[in-house]
């Protein structure tokens, strides 16, 4: 199963634009969604259920202590077969390829926030190795996490640019291996949103480290450096304000709601996943803020906790999560803490709960 990080609605969107000034990037955006097809069920006008990722049984850091990372990232050279040609492995010298380099040092953030800020080994817990193709496929305008690797286009140049040269979107991605391996949550629906917003958090977070940014001072942006100077937009999402990420003349606008009220019924992308993460990315960004200081060490650290304690069913909502989040900051800083309040009122805040 591909987890990507641009939805289906916004590529659809780019596949219908009948204007010469943008036929490249319809032609890569119809091309790219021929490629996702067979593994997320995108179709005009209609979507298929998928199949949620099949966790593997890992080690806890009890049984295997974190190490350092392992990457090796491959070349498709335009080719669709994965995982290509190896060019660049764990302490080789920089490539001088953008995209080799910027992948390179992307999985080399993760894995330090994962083993940081969370005593975390690897994605799966247990010191995976982490893999990563670049130059996947011909103007490939996406990115994904397949259960295995990290893959990344080089986007049509004429809206997007290549994957690689977001933090944010190389956590993301990477994320979804971490759910995968922890929560499983079905790729579907509220469990699905909550599966789109934990990556765009763990991203988010992935980058605020990378900058050394604090909760305050960061962006809360995901994607930034994706659109070309063409389009009317900062990133893919806001997590501060979900549905301002973009609003372009070709694009359209950022659809994305960031209140219970404004939750959309779908059944395209998935049951709306990548539309109503917003709100669950909201109350985030609403946590994180009020808690202060370093993300990943208040938020992130309950987010962190919530996802990995064994307790959420694959197909847990939001209600469901919030609570967990709620209760996980109340382990971690006192049930009468600031935190775990900064936590529920955020959920209040977002009409999850309340």
């Amino acid at each position: 199963m591909r987890c990507t990080i641009v939805p289906p609605y916004l590529l659809l969107h780019l596949a219908r634009l009948d204007s010469p000034e943008f036929a490249g990037a319809a032609e890569a955006a119809r091309q790219s969604l021929v490629l996702d097809e067979p593994f997320r069920g995108v179709r005009i006008g209609e979507a298929a259920p998928p199949r949620a990722p099949q966790a593997r049984p890992g080690l806890r850091p009890t049984d295997r202590e974190p190490g350092p990372p392992r990457r090796t990232i491959y070349d498709a050279r335009g080719a669709e077969a994965l995982p290509g040609d190896p060019v660049r492995m764990e302490g080789d010298r920089a490539s001088g390829d953008a995209a080799v380099d910027e992948a390179y040092d992307g999985l080399g953030h993760t894995h330090a926030l994962l083993q940081e800020a969370f005593n975390r080994a690897s994605i799966d817990d247990a010191n995976l190795p982490l893999d990563a193709t670049v130059h996947f496929g011909r103007n490939y305008d996406n990115a994904f996490w397949d259960g295995e690797r990290m893959v990344f286009g080089d986007g049509d140049g004429v809206v997007f640019e290549r994957f690689t040269r977001s933090i944010s979107v190389i956590g993301h991605e990477l994320a979804h291996g971490v759910t995968q391996y922890s929560a499983n949550l079905e790729y579907r629906g509220q469990s699905g949103a909550l599966n789109e917003s934990v990556s765009d958090v763990l991203g988010a977070l992935v980058e605020q480290r990378a900058l050394g940014q604090t909760a305050e001072e960061a962006s809360w942006l995901i994607g930034v450096g994706l659109f070309t100077d063409r389009v009317e937009g900062t990133a893919l999402r806001s997590m501060r304000a979900p549905g301002s990420a973009y609003d372009d003349d070709v694009l359209g606008r950022d659809p994305q709601p960031g209140h219970m009220v404004d939750y959309i019924e779908t059944e395209d992308d998935n049951g709306g996943v990548h539309l109503n993460s917003g709100i669950p990315n909201r109350a985030f960004y609403l946590a994180a803020t009020a808690i202060g200081g370093e993300a990943w060490r208040g938020a992130g650290r309950v987010w962190y906790d919530a996802l990995t304690a064994g307790t959420l069913a694959v197909d847990t909502d939001f209600v469901t999560f919030a609570q967990a989040t709620t209760d996980a900051a109340a382990a971690r800083f006192g049930s009468g803490s600031r935190e775990r309040e900064a936590v529920a009122e955020a959920w209040r805040e977002v009409g999850v709960t309340g």
